[in-house]
């Protein structure tokens, strides 16, 4: 499959791009790790009047949705900037909401996906069986719970722990709440929504990927030694192109799982931008040398996002079951007929 974005997908994109570029993120990120959400929520509130968030979520219930390709250009781009808060469960959310509308329980998407469509409602979510920690519970307005076939809206949350990345902050939900929907829908709504946080996952670890390969280009260019700049040893130039293969190998892999949207393609893009991503943090770590370490450098909000968007939604280890195990289905790759 030879994938091109369209040119109303690059301007997209690059609109994005230049938006939170003016924003300037890294004071935004930081708050959000200090427990302040509010500049963090002033980003997201751009991005939705942009119409991120409306990509997810159907026209019935205004969104623009669904578009899973311009979805993944949209996250790369907060990935690259590293935007802060749960984006990928505000997706899932709202993919479990539409699904749910569509097999005729449409009260929670009435009441709820206009607000995540606009961008306006910040929302996590926890699916007992691949993601039981709600991502940033403490800072989101509306914090989601499936167990079982039981879709409740939590009533709060317990204690609040901070992953490898002091932005992540996980949290239980807090047990009972209001009970939402019950039912085989509601199973079924929970594998889209993990789908869709599959493939969000994906996007934001590539765009995290690339923000730290060009950073440390730049450092690269910049950092001598002996008179050189450091970009000019083989040894860097070959550790820099093994990352810059790594990621825009799996630049096609995203968009094409955009496309289909098979559990065992999302998987495989899931698997191989993570891997990117944390490979190319490792790079960064090793060309930056010692100032690398340090919190206080920017690249550190980058640094710290990679290990655990690779292993979010579905580690190295499920993906590539998941990937192996579609092989051995009847019908190819999650039933569907091979062609």
């Amino acid at each position: 499959m030879r994938f091109l974005p369209t040119a109303e997908q690059r301007d997209f994109a690059r609109s994005l791009d230049a938006m939170l570029t003016a924003a300037r993120p890294p004071a935004a990120i930081r708050a959000w790790a200090a427990g302040d959400p509010g500049p963090g929520r002033a980003l997201w509130a751009r991005l939705g009047e942009a119409g991120m968030f409306a990509l997810a979520a159907p026209e019935a219930f205004e969104g623009v949705g669904p578009l899973p390709v311009e979805l993944a250009h949209a996250v790369l781009e907060a990935g690259r900037h590293a935007v802060p808060g749960p984006l990928v469960e505000t997706v899932a959310v709202t993919a479990l909401l539409a699904e749910l509308a569509d097999r005729g329980e449409t009260a929670p998407a009435k009441r709820f996906l206009p607000g995540l469509a606009a961008g306006t409602t910040v929302a996590t979510l926890a699916l007992a069986d691949a993601s039981p920690y709600a991502l940033d519970a403490d800072a989101a307005d509306l914090v989601f719970a499936v167990e079982g076939e039981e879709l409740r809206l939590a009533p709060g949350h317990g204690e609040v722990r901070v992953s490898a990345d002091p932005v992540r902050r996980l949290a239980r939900p807090a047990p009972g709440g209001e009970l939402l929907a019950a039912g085989p829908a509601v199973t079924a709504a929970a594998r889209t929504a993990r789908r869709w946080a599959l493939l969000a996952t994906a996007a934001q670890a590539l765009g995290v990927g690339l923000a730290l390969l060009d950073r440390t280009v730049a450092y690269a260019g910049q950092r001598t030694q002996f008179g050189t700049p450091i970009g000019s040893f083989q040894a860097v130039k070959h550790r820099l192109a093994d990352t810059l293969i790594g990621l825009e190998f799996a630049r096609p892999l995203l968009f094409g799982a955009a496309v289909t949207f098979t559990e065992a393609d999302l998987a495989a893009a899931k698997v191989t931008a993570g891997e990117a991503a944390h490979a190319a943090a490792a790079t960064a770590l090793q060309v930056h040398g010692a100032v690398g370490y340090t919190e206080e450098l920017d690249l550190s909000l980058w640094l710290r996002k990679a290990r655990p968007l690779r292993d979010a939604w579905g580690g190295p280890s499920w993906c590539r079951a998941r990937v192996l195990t579609s092989r051995q289905e009847p019908g190819g790759p999650d039933g569907h007929p091979q062609g």
